[in-house]
Parts: structure tokens; sequence; C-alpha cells
């Protein structure tokens, strides 16, 4: 079994991603991390793993660990993820990786150097849900492609959570914007050319709480908006000339609606749905990261894929501030 190391305490650790390794095939917990011993020993002992340390670095010199899963704040995932390759250790960092795409350019460096993996946990592109959309897009079920529609928000406004602290990398574009646009260009397999957007800023936090987004793939736009100030709302369509495909709950399936994708035809008249019903995105990703990380053929989301999907977010960061279109 690959012994995994989780490099804090954080929630959607604790919430998601233990109890997918607890569940996955090839993994196990193996220790929890913390600058806080005693909150370490405590995760620890609740999910079962036999070793806890009170810092990051004891644990990336530990050789009882294979690889880390870390869900720092974003402002911490570069620094922690190159620590971890070069201690040996194979990478699963919480998406987003980076807060600008020439800063992915070191963690691949030392990935290389290393010879471990290094991924952007981005757990959507493991889910049989969006291998469907793929699919049935790539394969013509809804004609030429025409327009994509996504929307993703949720309601946030505490000061003390990251999401709305600029220093630690909050922000909606950072936390879900990254979302809409790493499922168009998994779906497409095509990337984006230019980019129109309206950021608005939070007074009081300084970070993004409203942003719409046009972006042009050439062949076919992408229209989204994300929100950390909006009711709660998941929604995606691919639309082509002899049809569109709804995903029920493109991104947190089971939570905002079912595993489902609905294809419906030109005329509106027939839909054919595809049910995934409870599908464990994480468990999915955990376990497919541990098979790529043995040398396994396992599609991953790569380093590479992280800086193309990153270059679009600093796109509409740019087209934010200027009236016009910005180039990728």
């Amino acid at each position: 079994m690959f012994r995994w190391g989780i490099l804090s305490t954080a929630k959607i650790a604790r919430e998601q991603m233990i109890p997918a390794i607890q569940q996955s095939d090839n993994g196990l917990v193996h220790a929890i991390a913390s600058r806080d011993e005693a909150r370490a020993r405590d995760l620890a002992e609740r999910c079962g793993a036999p070793l806890a340390f009170g810092s990051y670095e004891a644990m990336l010199a530990s050789d009882a660990i294979d690889g880390v899963y870390i869900p720092l704040p974003t402002s911490q995932h570069v620094e922690w993820a190159i620590a971890a390759a070069d201690a040996g250790k194979h990478v699963l960092v919480e998406k987003p990786l980076a807060l600008k795409a020439e800063d992915i350019h070191p963690v691949i460096a030392a990935r290389d150097r290393n010879g471990v993996l290094v991924c952007e946990a981005f757990m959507v592109v493991y889910h049989p849900q969006w291998i469907k959309v793929r699919e049935l897009v790539q394969a013509g079920a809804i004609g030429t492609l025409r327009h994509v529609q996504g929307a993703f928000s949720y309601y946030n406004v505490d000061p003390a959570n990251m999401r709305n602290i600029p220093e630690l990398g909050g922000g909606a574009l950072p936390d879900i914007g990254v979302y809409p646009t790493v499922a168009t260009r998994f779906v497409s397999g095509m990337e984006p050319q230019r980019i129109q957007a309206n950021v608005q800023r939070d007074p009081t936090f300084g970070t993004d709480t409203y942003s719409t987004i046009h972006a042009d793939f050439g062949a076919f736009d992408l229209t989204f908006y994300v929100s950390t100030q909006l009711a709660n709302r998941q929604s995606m369509v691919f639309h082509g000339d002899k049809g569109f495909i709804e995903v029920r709950a493109p991104f947190n399936a089971g939570l905002y609606d079912d595993h489902r994708i609905d294809l419906h035809n030109a005329a509106h008249s027939e839909v054919t749905s595809f049910r995934f019903p409870g599908t464990q995105q994480y468990r999915l990703e955990a376990e497919a990261f541990v098979r790529a990380a043995r040398g396994g053929d396992d599609r991953v989301f790569t380093l590479e894929d992280s800086v193309l999907n990153q270059r679009a977010i600093d796109a509409v960061f740019r087209a934010g501030e200027q009236d016009g279109w910005a180039n990728v």
C-alpha cells in the first residue's frame, strides 16, 4: 500500500481526501503533519494513522512516507510542493497549484530533477461523468460545439476564511474559476486564445468576489461567471448544432445534484441521461495518482496542463484590468 502523508489538518483533507484515501484500494493514510503537534496527533488518532509530526519538515524527512497530499493555503503550495519533491516524495497538491503560471516552472524543475510525480488535484477530470461528456462531444453527439456556458458560486463572507484573505491566495477565480476553465479544456481538448472579463473585488477583503468571463477558443466560446458572494450554484452546458449536454452537478456531484449528465437532441424533444451514482471522485483521483506514481499509464493532470490552465486564469485577471481582449 502507498503510504500517504497529509501536510496539514485542513478541512478539505479531513472531509474529502483522508476518507478517499482510506477507501482507496492502493493507499493508506500513514501520517499527519501540523505545526501544532497536538492537532496532528488528534487527527492521526481519528483517522488511524500511525504517525504524527509536529512540523512539515519532519514528515518530509521520514522514510516511512511515499507521497504527500498538500492542502495548505494556496500561497504556500509552490514552496511545499518543491520541498516535498526535493525530499523524494510524490506530491498531490490541492488546486490551485499557483497564483501565476510562471510560478509552476520551478515545480516542474523539482519534479524532473527528483524523478517523482507531482500533480495538481483537479478531482473532476477523474470523474466518469466528465470522461463521458468528453467522449460524447468528441464523438459528435451534439454536432459542432459552438458554446459552453458555466456557473460556480457560493456565499462566504467570513473574514477569517482563507478564501477572503489575499495574502493566502484567496478569491473566487483561484478557488473556483479554475473549474469551468479546466472542464472546458478537458472536454474539448482545446485551449482558449483570448479572454474578456469583468472582475469585481470586495472593498473590505480585497479579493475578487464576482467575475464574468468570455473565453474565445476559436471554434467555440466559453462564457461563465463565478462568485464567492452569491447563492450556491453549479452548472455547465455544452451546446452544439445537433444538441446540448447539461452536467447536473459538474464539480461537486452528490452535493449540488445527482451524478448525472443529460444529452438533449436538437429539437429538445428527447433526453438521454447518463448516471454515475455513488461515484467518489476524490477516491478515483487518489487511486489514479498512486498507479501513475508506481509507473502505470493512468492519465493524470500533469504540471504542463497546470501551466496551461493557470495561463487562462492569469489572462482573466489581465482582461479584468483593461477594456477589450487579453491574449492567453
